[in-house]
C-alpha cells in the first residue's frame, strides 16, 4: 500500500515515473492514447501531467486552445479546439482516442447547468461511440442515489453519469465529495470562512452533515489507475479520504492546522443554503452561482460506501484530512498553486461573450477610453509592472474605491475582489484576475483582461507596449465597453467622469512606477 507522508517536499500530485507506466498498477499498459475533455479546469489541469508522466500520449479538448498556452507541459500534448455543446466538433476529436477523461461541468455558470451537463455528456457520448472510442473515465459527485432530496448539483453530477453510460463505451465513474486542494473551490470556501470569520451563525446541517473529503493527489492518483484497471469498466467507483467529518469538524480541523483558534459556530435553524450561499459569497473569494450549488450539497450526507469503495480493485492508503489540509496550505504560502477553481470558467462550455473585433460587433455601439504616454522605461520593465496589477499589489491608483466596486459586486452576486491572482506576477490566458479575466496575453507587447464584475453590457482593460523611433516607450492603455440597452449606456455615462480619473492615472502611474524601477536597475554599484 501506498503510505502518506505529510513532512516530503509539499506537492499535491501523486509521484509517478515519468514516461514509464506505474508498477503500481498490476497489467498497467505501456501507453495509451487519451483525450481529456476539461484540461484548462482544475483537476484537468492537474491530470494530464500525471498521465503524460503515467506513459500516455494526451489529446487535450479545449474551446479556447489558447488558455492552455501558458502551462508547462503544453509541448508534450495533442491540443485540439472542441466543445461539448458542439457535437460536431467532437467526431475529429475522439478519432484514434482509447479513452476519454470527462471533466467539464456547468456548475456556476449562467442558464439551465442541469440542461447543459445532459447536452454535454450526451454530445459525447454519441461521438465516443462513433469513434469507437474503448472507455470513458468521469468524476462526478457522492451522494445516495435512492436519496429523493438529493441536491440540484448531485443530482445532476449522477444524471451526467448516467447519460454517458447509457451507450456502447463502457464508463468507469468516480464519485468524490469535498476536494482538498490548494486551489479547489471546496478548500478556498473552507479557508475563507475560517480565516476571516472569528465567530459563525450556520444552519444546523452544518454540525450533522456527515462528509469524507479527499485530497486532490488522492484524486488524480485513481484517476490515473483505473484506466490500467479492465474490472472498473462499467462501475460507479466512490473514493474518499479516511476521515468522515462534519463541516463544522471540518473548520475546527483547519483551524488546528493553520495555527487559528477554533472559531464560535452557532447553529440555527433559519438559515437556507440559498440564504448561506448569499453569506459564502459576501466573505468568500467564490461567486453566487458557484457557491449556491456548493452550499446546496452540503444539506446531503456523502459518505463512501463499502460496496462501491474504489479500495476493492485499488490498493492505495489516501491522506487524512489533516496532511491534505497541509499540503494545500503548503501550496498556498509558496504561491506555487498549479490550477485553481477559478480556471475552470468557462472551459469547454460555450458561454463566454465574442470579442469586440468579432463579425458579431459590426454596427454596434462600442464606447473606449484611450491614454497614451511615453516613458523612459524598458518595455519589459513596463510589461512587467503591468502584468503585476491586481491581487495584493493592488492597483496602483484609488484602491479603496477599487475594493469597494469588489464589495458591491459581491452583494449582487458577483465574483468580486476577493480572488486575487494565481501568482503575483506570472499570467497565462484564462487567469483570474481580481474581477478580471486574462484574455490575451502577448509578452512584451500586450495583456487584454475581460471583467467578470456584474455590468450591464461586456468591458475589457487592455494594454499594447511599443517602442517608438523617438526612443520612447509608448504605453497604450485602452478601456472599452459594449453596452446592453439603456441601463448599459447610462452606467458609461454617468460613470465617465470617474472612471476617466482614475484610468488616466492608472495609466500615469503604470509608466513612473516602470522607468523608476529600470532607473533603480542602470543605477551603478560604487566602487
Amino acid at each position: 500500500m501506498e503510505a502518506s507522508n505529510p513532512d516530503k517536499t509539499p506537492s499535491e500530485s501523486p509521484t509517478v515515473p515519468k514516461s514509464a507506466p506505474d508498477p503500481a498498477r498490476p497489467g498497467a499498459k505501456s501507453s495509451l492514447d487519451i483525450a481529456v475533455i476539461g484540461a484548462t479546469g482544475y483537476v484537468g489541469g492537474r491530470l494530464v501531467p500525471e498521465l503524460l508522466a503515467a506513459g500516455h500520449r494526451i489529446r487535450c479538448l479545449a474551446r479556447k486552445p489558447d488558455r492552455l498556452d501558458g502551462v508547462e507541459w503544453r509541448d508534450r500534448v495533442e491540443v485540439i479546439q472542441a466543445d461539448v455543446l458542439d457535437r460536431t466538433s467532437l467526431d475529429a476529436a475522439f478519432d484514434g482516442i482509447d479513452a476519454v477523461y470527462y471533466l467539464v461541468h456547468a456548475m456556476g455558470h449562467s442558464g439551465d447547468f442541469e440542461r447543459s451537463d445532459r447536452v454535454g455528456a450526451d454530445n459525447t457520448r454519441q461521438a465516443a461511440e462513433k469513434a469507437g472510442v474503448g472507455r470513458i473515465i468521469y468524476l462526478g459527485g457522492l451522494g445516495d442515489d435512492a436519496n429523493d432530496d438529493l441536491s440540484n448539483h448531485l443530482a445532476s453530477r449522477h444524471e451526467v453519469g448516467r447519460v454517458l453510460g447509457s451507450g456502447s463505451v463502457p464508463v468507469t465513474e468516480l464519485r468524490a465529495a469535498v476536494i482538498i486542494g490548494s486551489g479547489s473551490a471546496s478548500f478556498e470556501m473552507l479557508r475563507h470562512l475560517v480565516e476571516v470569520l472569528p465567530m459563525m451563525v450556520c444552519p444546523r446541517w452544518v454540525t450533522r452533515t456527515k462528509c469524507q473529503p479527499i485530497a486532490i493527489a488522492d484524486v488524480l492518483r485513481y484517476l490515473v489507475a483505473v484506466v490500467d484497471h479492465p474490472e472498473a469498466e462499467g462501475c460507479v467507483l466512490e473514493i474518499g479520504g479516511p476521515d468522515v467529518l462534519t463541516y463544522r469538524q471540518m473548520m475546527d480541523h483547519y483551524a488546528d492546522v493553520a495555527g487559528l483558534q477554533r472559531r464560535l459556530i452557532i447553529p440555527v435553524p433559519l438559515l437556507t443554503p440559498r440564504l448561506s450561499s448569499h453569506w459564502v459569497n459576501v466573505v468568500t473569494p467564490l461567486p453566487y452561482g458557484l457557491a449556491r450549488p456548493l452550499v446546496g450539497s452540503l444539506i446531503n450526507d456523502v459518505v463512501v460506501t463499502p460496496e462501491r469503495d474504489i479500495g476493492t480493485i485499488i490498493d492505495h492508503r489516501p491522506f487524512t484530512f489533516d496532511e491534505a489540509l497541509q499540503r494545500a496550505l503548503s501550496r498556498v504560502q509558496d504561491m506555487t498553486i498549479k490550477t485553481s477553481w477559478m480556471d475552470s470558467a468557462p472551459s469547454l462550455l460555450s458561454s463566454a461573450s465574442p470579442l469586440p473585433q468579432d463579425p458579431e460587433w459590426s454596427g454596434g455601439t462600442i464606447y473606449q477610453d484611450v491614454q497614451e504616454v511615453a516613458s523612459t522605461a524598458d518595455p519589459d520593465r513596463l510589461f512587467a509592472i503591468i502584468s503585476g496589477v491586481g491581487g495584493s499589489r493592488g492597483w496602483y491608483v484609488a484602491n479603496s474605491l477599487w475594493a469597494l466596486r469588489g464589495v458591491a459586486d459581491k452583494l449582487v452576486g458577483g465574483v468580486g475582489m476577493r480572488r486575487g491572482r494565481r501568482h503575483p506576477d506570472d499570467l497565462r490566458v484564462g487567469d483570474a484576475l481580481d474581477f478580471f479575466r486574462v484574455e490575451e496575453y502577448r509578452r512584451p507587447d500586450l495583456l487584454r483582461l475581460r471583467a467578470e464584475m456584474k455590468v450591464p453590457g461586456e468591458a475589457w482593460l487592455e494594454w499594447r507596449i511599443a517602442q517608438g523611433d523617438d526612443g520612447m516607450t509608448h504605453l497604450s492603455q485602452v478601456a472599452r465597453f459594449h453596452p446592453r440597452g439603456l441601463a448599459g449606456r447610462a452606467y458609461w455615462w454617468v460613470l465617465l467622469p470617474v472612471h476617466k480619473i482614475i484610468w488616466s492615472r492608472l495609466a500615469t502611474r503604470l509608466a513612473h512606477t516602470a522607468e523608476a524601477e529600470s532607473t533603480t536597475r542602470r543605477k551603478p554599484v560604487a566602487a
